[in-house]
């Protein structure tokens, strides 16, 4: 079952190849596609997919994935034995023997180990936290109402106490947050939500209202009114990358460290969230669009007056100004991983350019 389940994920995309060539020619194998390729770790199902395929995100387009599959694909493991058969009369994958990369027996749930879609240290962060909130996301949120000591700034090591922890334990972890800057929807000039700043993390040392909690990996400082959320366990999906169903355009907003550029294997914020239609494993395109600029022309009178005055002649050589809109131009990928409801997480694929807060990014 699990041979059959990976050929469909990773095989039958060749099967389709010559149709998606008729209907896009940019799409279809790697001119120098292998014809074995043994998975490792640190393989990601993107990564495994551009070694076949010129556009990995292309895959359910390619394999009529179901939903299930498209969401679930924790199928590729370190050691399975991808084989390119080319005898046929159009080109397959099979699974070959799996490789055995170490004296250590494989256990039988390996979920843990399974080729996630896209490089997972560097969202990981992004995933444990929510760094972004609501407009009015931690107004009801546990607030430290004051410290030991009387301390005015808090870090690792300090004890704060802290209102409206309900149905606490002892040694729950919280994570400790403020207010950052708003994020503006550049269109609408509406507020979407605001940028989370992560301040630390503590742990309950003694239960009530308030309670005691103990600061621990603070990474800014912590003062009274700063706000607590109970920490959830980091939980790694791997999707298979694939575009919207329906058209869908937005903007890049914020970049990580609030830079006004990035590049790939960085995250970036979209101002589209769920309420668009957005949901983790989509790809959308990179573009920018064209800038208007001015074209002046300096145009000859068709008139046959011949008589001579000086207004006339200015007249004659001062140029109309007209206006052209330059091309838009697309340079990259995005892979979105996380989503609010009114702005979603993406990571950078590809870029052939610096990218910058304003970009637009696009049903591919």
């Amino acid at each position: 079952m699990r041979k059959s389940i990976i050929i469909v994920l990773l095989a039958t995309a060749l099967a389709a190849a010559p149709l998606m060539a008729e209907q896009r020619t940019d799409a279809g194998l790697q001119d120098n596609a292998p014809d074995r390729y043994v998975v490792v770790p640190g393989d990601t199902l993107w990564s495994i997919a551009s070694k076949f395929l010129k556009d990995p995100w292309r895959w359910p387009e390619m394999w009529r994935l179901n939903q299930e599959e498209i969401k679930n694909p924790h199928l590729i493991y370190p050691g399975d034995v991808i084989v390119l058969e080319r005898s046929g009369p159009k080109p397959e994958l099979k699974m070959g023997e799996t490789v055995v990369l170490s004296p250590r027996v494989r256990a039988e749930d390996t979920s843990k180990q399974a080729i996630p879609s896209i490089p997972p240290r560097v969202i990981e962060p992004f995933l444990s936290r929510p760094l972004v909130i609501e407009p009015d996301g931690l107004d009801n949120a546990p607030r430290i109402v004051a410290a030991q000591a009387d301390r005015v700034y808090l870090g690792s090591g300090d004890v704060a106490y802290v209102s409206g922890i309900k149905d606490s334990k002892i040694d729950s972890l919280w994570q400790i947050y403020r207010s950052g800057k708003p994020l503006i929807d550049p269109e609408s000039k509406k507020t979407l939500g605001y940028e989370a700043v992560f301040l630390g993390d503590g742990k309950v040392t003694r239960t009530g209202d308030p309670a005691t909690i103990e600061i621990f990996g603070a990474q800014q400082e912590i003062g009274k009114g700063d706000r607590l959320v109970a920490a959830a366990p980091l939980v790694l999906k791997s999707y298979v990358p694939h575009a919207p169903d329906k058209p869908i355009q937005g903007h890049i907003i914020a970049t990580r460290g609030g830079l006004r550029e990035t590049g790939p294997q960085n995250v970036v914020t979209l101002n589209k969230g769920r309420n668009d239609g957005l949901e983790p494993g989509h790809v959308l395109a990179l573009s920018r669009l064209g800038r208007t600029v001015s074209d002046d022309v300096q145009r000859k009178s068709t008139t046959k007056d011949t008589s001579f005055s000086m207004s006339k002649l200015m007249g004659r050589l001062t140029p109309d100004k007209e206006t052209i809109k330059l091309p838009d131009e697309r340079y990259g990928l995005v892979f979105v991983f996380r989503t609010f409801d009114r702005v979603s997480y993406a990571l950078v694929m590809s870029a052939s350019r610096t990218v910058l807060i304003d970009d637009v990014v696009s049903t591919p």
